[in-house]
């Protein structure tokens, strides 16, 4: 069963959606339809506050940052959820095509970084966020790296994932399937 107690409607804007292709190298291409979609037009005073309180991990991205009024509805979720305790993640998820500018994606991506308990991100958001550094040297992760960061994630694909804290950092290895469709997939 799933809880929609949260969800909101909005008569006069339509959901958003995302059409994912598949390249002949199995790699995904995006496009999207919105502008306006419902969620951009959420309101800070249509937020479930009490379900956003009790929650124990708040997870967001950061295409609800693009927009007011959703990002300001979305920064006061984040700071709901931090006050009442919450553990923060966050993975960006990048999606160039739904911000007005590159330069904009990247400041609206970080505003929100030093928020996060626990970031999620990939080698080419590495890239993007240190506008082209090597996102397999260490030392280029570490400037994303911030004081009250617990758990910073780098998904690498098929070849697992690399994990940083302030004490360790090590490698998962990937599992060996055969992928159909990453679509999802983290």
């Amino acid at each position: 069963n799933v809880n929609s107690s949260g969800m909101r409607f909005d008569p006069g804007a339509r959901t958003a959606l995302a059409f994912v292709t598949l390249r002949s190298d199995g790699e995904r291409e995006f496009m999207f339809y919105r502008n306006p979609s419902a969620d951009m037009l959420l309101h800070e005073s249509e937020l479930d506050l009490d379900l956003i309180t009790k929650a124990k991990i708040f997870h967001y991205g950061s295409i609800s940052l693009i927009t007011d009024p959703c990002r300001s509805a979305h920064i006061a979720a984040v700071k709901a959820a931090k006050e009442a305790g919450a553990v923060l993640s966050y993975d960006p998820n990048l999606r160039l095509p739904l911000w007005p500018s590159v330069d904009s994606a990247r400041e609206g991506i970080l505003s929100i970084w030093e928020t996060a308990d626990v970031i999620k991100i990939s080698e080419e958001e590495i890239s993007f966020l240190t506008k082209g550094e090597d996102p397999y040297d260490d030392a280029v992760v570490g400037k994303l790296y911030h004081p009250n960061l617990k758990l910073l994630l780098v998904t690498e694909g098929s070849e697992g994932c690399r994990y940083y804290t302030n004490n360790f950092s090590g490698q998962v290895k990937g599992l060996k399937v055969d992928a159909v469709d990453t679509t999802g997939a983290g």
